[in-house]
């Protein structure tokens, strides 16, 4: 008697960056899609590394836990350059565009992420014409996070025009995922009369590989000479959505403070000016640090007494620094410069696992870092509490059952 094989329906996850890429969309695409393969026949469409794993030339096409992966052509030129950007994001829509038109078929699913804004449209005309369905997966709110850097003024023609894109984008939308619940009330607003669902999926800790460990055993803050000092660590990305400003500002105001030390550890285009200032001011209290693979997550959140999440004034409701997550994972206090009614806030509130301030008030950011340090023996406690609360809320599988009831 013949035994008749489930047959999936078929899912496409469509992202500029997976696999080999691990930098954050890279990394949680992949995990998506590979924790979603007991529900459906996953495909992933991508293109080259262009970021942390740039120069890494991966298959076509592969097969890899059980997802099967479609990399096509695109430019790979230098992001931090506007120009080459815009290159990038249209050679690679349309080489995403003749593979999703080739290859999507009627009833098949899709989830496509915002990063970078142009892809979203792309996958949606194609998922229309051919009678697929598509999600939408918002990490970043466009033009909100533009305007955010100063790249946009919010009345502009552009930011306008993108506004009213986004509605056309949201309105043929099988459901929209947010990573944050400040970014589900922005996108409530921004669907009013459109009656889209709407799910809230946070992003998740790195439980099996990031886990706290003992700062006297640190080899980062031997290797520094930091072993004696209150360090504060900023690791992720320095862009115009962050607030690196403050910071600098904060440690100009400790100089002449020994007991303190700041590390920055990632890339962005703030990066250059972050290592102007340290010049110019001659700022021996800060050390930069190129980034480093997530295979060393575990010893640098680990080199520090308290850990930065910052992001500039106005994007509440624009997007969740993922890095929050695996803060919480390594047991370490956040503080966070951000608006009292972000995610990040809301995170570190409810699990009282550190301070809040505003963004652009390094006056304040001085006084957390201060009243921090003076509460340096109860950091322990709220670094068990960030340790329990990424276990309980904040896992991979967690986010992944969320995901299954999502997109059906």
């Amino acid at each position: 008697m013949a035994i008749e094989r489930e047959i999936k329906p078929r899912l496409w996850v469509i992202s500029e960056l997976y696999y080999p890429e691990e930098t954050s969309t890279g990394y949680y695409l992949t995990r998506i899609a590979e924790g979603l393969t007991n529900k459906f026949d996953v495909k992933a469409v991508s293109g080259q590394p262009n970021y942390l794993a740039k120069g890494t030339v991966a298959p076509k096409r592969e097969v890899r836990n059980g997802v099967e992966i479609f990399r096509v052509a695109g430019t790979t030129l230098n992001k931090n350059i506007i120009a080459f950007r815009l290159l990038n994001m249209i050679t690679l829509g349309l080489s995403v565009f003749i593979t999703s038109i080739r290859k999507f078929a009627h009833g098949d699913r899709v989830l496509v992420v915002t990063n970078p804004p142009t892809m979203p449209f792309v996958v949606a005309i194609a998922s229309l014409f051919r009678g697929a369905s598509y999600t939408l997966l918002i990490h970043d709110n466009y033009p909100e996070i533009l305007v955010a850097a100063g790249k946009l003024k919010p009345q502009s023609f552009l930011a306008t025009s993108m506004a009213y894109l986004n509605r056309w984008l949201y309105k043929h939308a099988a459901k929209i995922i947010v990573v944050g619940r400040d970014m589900e009330e922005l996108v409530q607003k921004k669907t009013f009369g459109l009656d889209v669902p709407i799910a809230v999926v946070p992003n998740w800790a790195e439980l099996e590989t990031v886990s706290p460990a003992a700062r006297s055993d640190n080899r980062l803050l031997h290797e520094l000479k930091l072993s004696e000092k209150f360090v504060v660590l900023y690791a992720g990305n320095m862009g115009p959505p962050n607030d690196i400003e403050s910071v600098v500002a904060a440690a100009e105001n400790l100089r002449d403070d020994s007991r303190f030390h700041f590390v920055f550890l990632g890339a962005g285009v703030k990066k250059g000016w972050l290592e102007r200032q340290v010049k110019d001011r001659e700022l021996t209290n800060i050390t930069i640090l190129d980034p480093k693979p997530r295979t060393e997550q575990p010893v640098f959140l680990n080199a520090c007494d308290l850990s930065l999440v910052s992001l500039v004034d106005k994007m509440l409701g624009v997007s969740m620094p993922s890095r929050t997550y695996n803060i919480l994972a390594a047991g370490k206090p956040v503080l966070a410069i951000a608006d009292e009614a972000s995610e990040v806030a809301r995170v570190v509130r409810e699990e009282d696992v550190g301070w809040i301030v505003p963004p652009g008030s390094p006056d304040k950011l001085l006084e957390a870092i201060n009243d921090a340090y003076s509460r340096r023996a109860e950091l322990d406690e709220m670094g068990m509490r960030a340790r329990k609360a990424a276990e309980q809320k904040y896992s991979l599988g967690t986010a992944i059952e969320k995901y299954r009831a999502a997109i059906n």
